[in-house]
């Protein structure tokens, strides 16, 4: 007789037993990780040149949203780091990495914090989350470079950041409410 995979709560609940969880999550966060990175791979091979270096939509970002919002921070952090790794390899190479995580960090450290205190929209986050991302890949910038000129882009990024953001959210809100329907 096998085991069943399922273990009973303190409420006579079935709730699947940890491996079986853990298991569950890391499929899930691959899963995730690599439609990011797929998003990532579409977005670099669109031809789009604003003529200033950095902006870009981040279409990626969304499942990052979708993620710290029908998941966790943790499930978020992981997809994000996996997809700006395995991107970094692929695509952008070290420095295209380095910049990447410099700004997925500072970007999901916001984002987290604006979410937990159930004032913003998914909108308001992402948003905050774009400009995020733009400080963080202009604060390791000037620090690589060694010259602080570097953040007289920051007026053009805090815009475009804005914009963009405000793009991904409002998608990720859009997904979200299918994924809700189509569940019901």
């Amino acid at each position: 007789m096998t085991p069943s995979p399922h273990k009973k709560n303190h409420s006579g609940r079935l709730r699947p037993r940890s491996s079986d969880l853990r298991t569950h999550n890391m499929a899930l966060i691959a899963l995730l990780a690599s439609l990011a990175l797929i998003f990532s791979y579409v977005e670099a091979i669109i031809p789009y040149n604003p003529g200033i270096p950095g902006i870009k939509l981040g279409i990626a970002n969304i499942v990052t949203v979708i993620a710290l919002y029908e998941l966790s921070a943790k499930h978020a952090a992981a997809v994000n780091g996996i997809r700006i790794v395995v991107a970094g390899l692929l695509f952008n190479g070290l420095f295209g990495m380095i910049y990447s995580l410099a700004g997925a960090t500072c970007s999901l450290i916001g984002m987290i914090l604006l979410k937990k205190t159930d004032k913003f929209s998914i909108a308001g986050v992402s948003m905050a989350g774009g400009v995020l991302n733009n400080l963080g890949q202009l604060l390791i910038a000037a620090l690589l470079l060694e010259d602080v000129r570097i953040f007289m882009y920051f007026p053009v990024l805090l815009i475009s950041g804005t914009v963009c953001g405000i793009v991904i959210g409002l998608a990720a809100h859009v997904i979200r409410q299918r994924i809700h329907s189509a569940i019901r």
